[in-house]
């Protein structure tokens, strides 16, 4: 199997992870002391910190699909691109539907595991959609 199959296998088994409502099953891709940060946010260090991150996803959409759009490599580390759908219904939630796209920069330890990820999604994007709603759809109301 290339490195390419190899990470883009593992790649879809992580965007799995997420939409599995388990926040340990995310941070099981992470290194022990791996870490995750989120548009520049101080990191979340360490398997607990990092399901905690998943959580507060998973709480604030708890029906959501995480869908790998493509997986790259290149001198910079591992490009997971991905798109998140999903209705905020969570505690406190608006009830609109939105569709978030972002990528996550990998370093890839020795072991096979994330040892750091920085993620980048449009925030504003994601607080107008909240607002107004606007997770595109097909012609069935689908995302």
């Amino acid at each position: 199997m290339s490195d390419l199959a190899r990470i883009t296998t593992f790649a879809k088994r992580y965007a799995e992870a997420w939409c599995s409502q388990n926040p340990d099953n995310v941070a099981a891709f992470y290194a022990e002391n791996g870490s995750l940060s989120v548009n520049d946010r101080p990191p979340a260090v360490g398997r607990t910190a990092i399901a905690e991150v998943a959580q507060g996803f998973m709480r604030t959409f708890p029906g959501m699909v995480v869908t790998m759009d493509d997986v790259s490599h290149d001198s910079d580390g591992t490009k997971f691109h991905w798109t998140l759908t999903g209705t905020n219904t969570g505690p406190g939630g608006t009830g609109k539907r939105v569709r978030i796209s972002g990528c996550e920069l990998w370093k890839i330890d020795n072991d096979g595991l994330i040892a750091e990820s920085k993620g980048r999604f449009d925030s504003a994007d994601d607080e107008r959609q909240l607002k107004e709603g606007g997770g595109k759809t097909n012609e069935l109301g689908a995302a």
